[in-house]
């Protein structure tokens, strides 16, 4: 999924010191700005109640922004274009991330995590170490995919199903700068749906609870009830690798002051928090949801790009890209002599193949047992040409080109749950 540090956009002349650029100001609601700069902990100090506040950051006497309450008041565009200049020539990371907000209206997640300060000859004390900072990272991006998967579909387990459009859903986050390690915020558009980060509002809170019922009582029936609201093995996996090697970790959600709250959500939401002693029962939270989620009857349409059997004659194990019928892209199936043989006169004619079975769960949902009625499907020259070309083109040439080869190596796809 491709995560890019954040670069707020603007003018080409407004870029700060820091190669960041301020926002528009004729663009910038001053009533958004004031929401921003009290989320980010600063202060109103005074000012003409109705008319413009006096907004200074907690400890730093002397800075101070005057922002207009609305659009009326009568110097409204210059005081919002000084307070934005102000901003952007500040060192604060309070003033950074009011930039930010500004910049593209986002949901705001933040992730917080308790870890000890690095110990050793190197480096400035207090620092976290690399690999403290890119477990966050990576615990975070897991934490937002299992948010935008639970709003494509409601499973306990999703493996490689609605996988990649999950993914392209999160192509537009943001992330501003951690270098601490220990605290991580990123921007979600709200042009995009709020449906991924809405969805992790509601599976956060639905895993807390279920977590504290089961450490109340033993049982984990409230974690099937949890699949309803978005929780899944792959929210319980982001979870643990957040956890994990920590003293606890926090995720806070805020809403775009620009978009509104979403509905059904609280306007605002209270931290969730995570400890260690909460990782048996996320790890029992997730081996549960792998188990208990049930095969998939599918019917599909595939292209075969990789088969391989043991010998000249026989059945053997063929890889199809899903083309329909399936939210997975790539599923392998065993064939029987006959099924094999149709499948590779199909793959050397460049038609696509259609069959039936169960997707299984083992493996991500990328293997379909019980497969029956193997038959080519028909097309036409141009369709033809078209099918071929595309999956010359997503085959590197590392991995040679997608005939039929007994030899061939084995399913990159290897089964992970095996």
């Amino acid at each position: 999924m491709h995560w890019p540090n954040l670069e707020p956009a603007g003018p080409p002349d407004t870029a700060d010191t820091d190669g960041a650029q301020t926002p528009d100001p004729a663009q910038v609601d001053p009533a958004v700005l004031a929401a921003l700069l009290r989320r980010h902990g600063w202060l109103r100090r005074g000012g003409s109640a109705g008319r413009y506040g006096r907004w200074t950051p907690p400890g730093l006497a002397g800075t101070s922004l005057l922002v207009p309450e609305n659009r009326a008041f009568p110097d409204c565009a210059d005081l919002v274009e000084e307070a934005l200049t102000a901003l952007s020539r500040s060192g604060l990371p309070s003033a950074r991330e009011v930039l930010y907000g500004l910049s593209v209206p986002s949901d705001e997640v933040r992730w917080i995590r308790e870890i000890p300060e690095a110990e050793g000859l190197y480096g400035p004390r207090g620092e976290a170490s690399w690999s403290a900072q890119e477990q966050l990272r990576t615990a975070a991006r897991q934490l937002l995919l299992a948010g935008a998967l639970a709003d494509r579909a409601r499973a306990g387990y999703h493996g490689a199903r609605h996988r990649g459009q999950a993914e392209r859903a999160l192509d537009g986050v943001l992330v501003g700068p951690a270098p601490g390690g220990r605290r991580l915020t990123a921007y979600v558009p709200v042009d995009g749906g709020r449906g991924p980060v809405t969805r992790l509002h509601h599976a956060l809170h639905a895993a807390r609870e279920a977590v504290d019922y089961q450490r109340a009582t033993g049982g984990m029936e409230a974690f099937d009830a949890a699949v309803g609201a978005g929780v899944s093995r792959e929210l319980a996996d982001a979870l643990i690798a957040l956890v994990r090697g920590s003293g606890g970790a926090r995720i806070a959600l805020a809403w775009s002051p620009a978009a509104g709250v979403p509905a059904g959500c609280a306007a605002r939401p209270e931290p969730v928090e995570f400890s260690p002693g909460d990782l048996p029962v996320l790890r029992a939270a997730a081996a549960r949801y792998t188990r208990d989620e049930p095969a998939v009857p599918v019917r599909i349409v595939g292209a075969v790009v990789r088969m391989r059997r043991s010998g000249p004659g026989g059945g053997g194990t063929v890889r199809l890209r899903v083309l329909s019928g399936a939210e997975v892209p790539y599923v392998r199936v065993a064939l029987g002599e006959e099924a094999y043989r149709v499948a590779g006169h199909a793959h050397l004619a460049g038609l696509p193949v259609r069959l039936s079975g169960r997707l299984q769960r083992r493996g991500g949902f990328r293997r379909l047992t019980d497969a029956a009625e193997v038959t080519p499907v028909c097309l036409d020259e141009v369709e033809r040409d078209r099918l071929m070309k595309s999956l010359y083109a997503d085959f590197p040439p590392s991995d040679g080109l997608p005939f039929a080869d007994p030899d061939a190596d084995p399913d990159p796809d290897a089964d992970p749950d095996a």
